[in-house]
């Protein structure tokens, strides 16, 4: 490609903006290879909700508040190794008494789904005992609950009866940041915004002992892209869907167009017999019917990425491209520069691949990178009818989870309108730089 094509092709906006979109994704897939290596990515994608306990369920993502007047809780963790957490610590006979006061700036239009306490001690005979009070912004301490805990405990305040008897019967996320002598309490309560304190008093029974705890207020935002059923971070699989997909894409379509022109310029080239095969061969496959058969090796095989890529090449090896390039190869073969390697002796595989098939190369280019997005779309439409890689985070896979669990029908629009709108920014960034593209290099395009 020389100077006078790229500026031509650069003279078009459109492709100025699609140059930079392609450039994006590329950036964000070299991102994500690096910053989530592949291994740890599929470890969380296939994890349990243990592994995403910090996040709250099918959560919105935070970038939600930024259009809304209501402001809607987003998930907090904090750990009382936090600097704003307060710590004191008081000897009291054998053991220590241990107190974290936790801030909570509340400033939400609405309640949080759930609160939880995860703590972790260490003690040498007996267990700490632990006291949780609340103190709202008028200053009133009240006092929830008290138990012994282990090294590892989960307290979980929507949970414990308890504590809902105590509040008016409302669960806790609600009751908490309410005014108690709200007369809809437990109807349509009000948020009463301000700065809350969580207190936590333990007693330890040994003066080594000590004891930590993680507090998670669980809202209806969590991520820049949102959680999906199984509390996952769908931003894992927005990142390594982009190079998923442009590797898928980028693969295929230069897997099948590089062996479309081999075999056209084979074919064109030696004539007779070896080209009347490989027409017919090309006109069988193009009546085979290439989803139906994807969808039988997916089905029935393996469904794994590189086995539906081998066979979307191995299907699309014999297209209806080869016809396209054999009629220009056609042209191509009768040229003056051919007949001059004919006459000093160039062999037959030097002239297909050294004279002929460069040839091609500009008309090739555009018809590559159009191709790019229909195979994103087609791996990615795969995954929605279930038979994408299970192993992967993928846009597709993203998809097909929004679909079986009724997204749209539950109003979790994000879970779809995100991959949705990024298949369709890459489709659009390819299309609009091939088509410009083919535009230059296409003498019957160009001018027009």
């Amino acid at each position: 490609m020389n100077l006078k094509a790229m500026r031509e092709i650069f003279r078009y906006p459109t492709v100025i903006v699609g140059v930079l979109i392609i450039l994006f994704l590329v950036g964000v897939s070299v991102y994500t290879v690096f910053a989530i290596p592949y291994d740890q990515a599929v470890k969380l994608w296939r994890g349990s909700e243990e592994d995403w306990y910090k996040s709250p369920k099918t959560a919105e993502p935070i970038w939600y508040n930024w259009f809304l007047k209501d402001k809607l809780p987003e998930t907090k963790d904090i750990l009382t190794s936090d600097p704003s957490v307060t710590r004191t610590v008081k000897t009291a006979g054998a053991g220590r008494v241990i107190t974290y006061t936790i801030p909570i700036n509340f400033d939400y239009s609405s309640f949080p789904d759930d609160m939880t306490l995860y703590f972790t001690s260490n003690f040498d005979t007996k267990k700490p005992f632990v006291g949780i009070s609340w103190i709202s912004p008028d200053g009133k301490e009240t006092r929830l609950n008290s138990f012994e805990i282990n090294s590892k405990f989960t307290y979980r305040l929507n949970q414990d009866d308890k504590v809902t008897r105590k509040l008016g019967g409302v669960v806790a996320s609600t009751s908490l940041f309410a005014n108690p002598k709200d007369p809809n309490l437990k109807t349509k309560p009000t948020p009463v915004k301000g700065t809350y304190y969580l207190k936590i008093e333990a007693v330890t029974f040994d003066s080594t002992a000590d004891l930590s705890a993680e507090y998670i207020i669980y809202g209806k935002l969590a991520g820049w892209a949102g959680t999906d059923y199984l509390r996952r971070d769908l931003g894992i699989a927005l990142l390594w869907g982009t190079p998923i997909a442009l590797m898928f894409g980028l693969l295929a379509a230069l897997g099948t167009t590089l062996t479309q022109l081999i075999i056209a310029g084979i074919g064109t080239w030696f004539g007779g017999w070896v080209d009347t095969i490989l027409q017919r061969i090309t006109e069988v496959n193009m009546v085979l019917p290439f989803l139906p058969i994807l969808i039988m090796i997916g089905t029935f095989y393996s469904r794994s990425i590189f086995v539906i890529l081998t066979a979307v090449i191995l299907l699309s090896i014999f297209g209806p491209g080869i016809k396209t390039f054999r009629a220009v190869f056609m042209q191509v073969k009768e040229s003056a520069y051919i007949e001059a390697a004919r006459s000093y002796g160039a062999s037959n595989f030097r002239i297909i691949f050294l004279y002929m098939i460069p040839r091609l190369i500009p008309m090739l280019i555009p018809q590559l990178i159009v191709l790019i997005p229909s195979y994103v779309f087609l791996e990615a439409s795969l995954a929605i009818l279930g038979l994408g890689d299970p192993t992967l985070p993928t846009w597709g896979k993203m998809i097909q989870d929004a679909e079986s669990q009724g997204a749209l029908f539950q109003g979790w629009y994000y879970w779809v309108l995100e991959p949705s709108a990024l298949l369709m920014v890459t489709g659009l960034a390819f299309s609009v730089v091939g088509y410009a593209m083919d535009r230059v290099f296409n003498p019957r395009l160009r001018g027009q």
